[in-house]
């Protein structure tokens, strides 16, 4: 089972220029920490909408970066920092389960069917890191959450339950998603740890049962939203998500 989420390359900071930049409405120059109410100017990265423009009825699903670019011309940066990729229903690479060809910034992603089990690959769907000057907007980001301890199944930081405990806390439509560890803040991609579910719609789960020698570390979560500066975080007040657990 792949462990990484989201692969990461990291560049310099951007100097050319593509179409239309000027019009992209994509979070986010400064950040803003809605625990302590103020406005924080940073270089952040920022991330492209989603595309899926194939799907997995020919040889496999082809989200190559060329293609995405004709396609969708000036809404991708011209070096992109990284890559997230994730099914069309939300689970991530460590959660689908599949062999994965390509999963790159430079390429794109490439899914092979003959390379899977039953020869049939999912539907994906990817997004791409970016530097500034391609960013222009905000982002508002909520609170850290730890709702869970590793002791049972895992670490089970999910948006659901997450909404039912801390009530109004986290925005309707959440972009992004932060996952640290508890005690020393160490990312959660740099830790080596296999994650079930890692991604802003569903939220976040370590199993102990995918780790090779322990079991998961405790983790919390924090979630981000576009906004507009002067505009506080809109709660949602009834969580409707499903549970992923109970698909298991």
């Amino acid at each position: 089972m792949f462990q990484l989420i989201a692969i990461f390359i990291m560049a310099g900071l951007m100097t050319a220029s593509t179409q239309n930049i000027s019009e992209q409405r994509l979070p986010c120059v400064n950040t803003i920490n809605i625990s302590e109410g103020r406005k924080q100017d940073v270089n952040t990265r920022c991330w492209t909408e989603w595309f899926d423009r194939d799907n997995p009825s020919g040889t496999g699903d082809w989200e190559i970066l060329t293609s995405l670019r004709s396609e969708n011309p000036g809404k991708i940066c011209p070096t992109p920092a990284g890559i997230e990729v994730e099914t069309t229903t939300g689970l991530s690479i460590a959660a689908a389960g599949e062999v994965i060809a390509v999963a790159d910034a430079t390429t794109g992603f490439i899914c092979k069917n003959e390379d899977q089990p039953d020869k049939r690959c999912l539907d994906y769907r990817v997004r791409f890191v970016c530097h500034p000057p391609f960013c222009n907007q905000h982002i508002c980001w909520s609170k850290w959450f730890d709702r869970d301890n590793p002791s049972g199944t895992g670490d089970w930081e999910t948006l659901r339950e997450l909404r039912i405990q801390y009530p109004g806390s986290i925005c309707d439509e959440p972009l992004y998603i932060e996952a640290v560890t508890v005690d020393t803040m160490t990312p959660a991609l740099a830790t080596g740890q296999n994650f079930f579910i890692f991604n802003p719609t569903t939220g976040f789960a370590c199993r102990n049962s995918d780790q090779t020698k322990r079991g998961c570390l405790d983790y919390k979560v924090r979630f981000g939203c576009c906004c507009d500066p002067e505009t506080p975080i809109r709660p949602r007040s009834d969580p409707t998500q499903s549970d992923p657990r109970r698909a298991l």
